[in-house]
């Protein structure tokens, strides 16, 4: 499906980088044409800035979105999450990062989350980035305490894992 998404913008690199922010984003687009988080407006002069296109593009891509009844309904509706990655280490919490060898073979996670719960750790978040707007995807793992150290090696150990990062 976002392949569906991005190949409309194919022709349009500028409005592909837009619609590629807005779904890493989490952003919607309102019935407006406006891009906002919730409630929350953002400038399109500030995306199209930390994009370095004109905001014409933003407000372009926007209008095309809530013209396209499917993509009306796409970006009407997806939402951000919070992601704990940064500030677990802060909070007492352990992260696992799994780099995979490739990010669309199928079990990975459950394979990570079944090696975890052996440990005894429970856990709090997993965040699997997508293939399609991430260049080197991850599996970020965060853990109700600290990674024991034999926990990395047998997670190197599942097929399909390429490193393996602790925080």
């Amino acid at each position: 499906m976002w392949q569906d998404i991005l190949n409309k913008f194919k022709r349009f690199p500028a409005q592909e980088k837009v619609i590629r922010l807005i779904l890493q984003r989490g952003f919607q687009i309102n019935d407006e044409a406006r891009v906002v988080s919730g409630h929350i407006e953002i400038p399109h002069a500030q995306i199209a800035r930390e994009l370095d296109v004109d905001r014409r593009v933003v407000d372009t891509t926007a209008q095309a979105i809530r013209e396209d009844e499917a993509l009306r309904k796409v970006f009407k509706n997806v939402h951000s999450i919070t992601f704990l990655g940064d500030v677990a280490p802060i909070l007492g919490l352990g992260v696992i990062e799994i780099t995979p060898v490739d990010a669309a073979k199928t079990g990975l996670l459950g394979d990570v989350a079944s090696a975890v719960a052996g440990f005894g750790l429970s856990i709090r978040q997993a965040v699997s980035d997508d293939p399609y707007f991430v260049e080197s995807p991850k599996l970020t793992i965060i853990t109700e305490g600290k990674i024991p150290g034999e926990l990395v090696g047998l997670l190197m150990e599942i097929e399909g894992v390429k490193r393996v990062t602790v925080y």
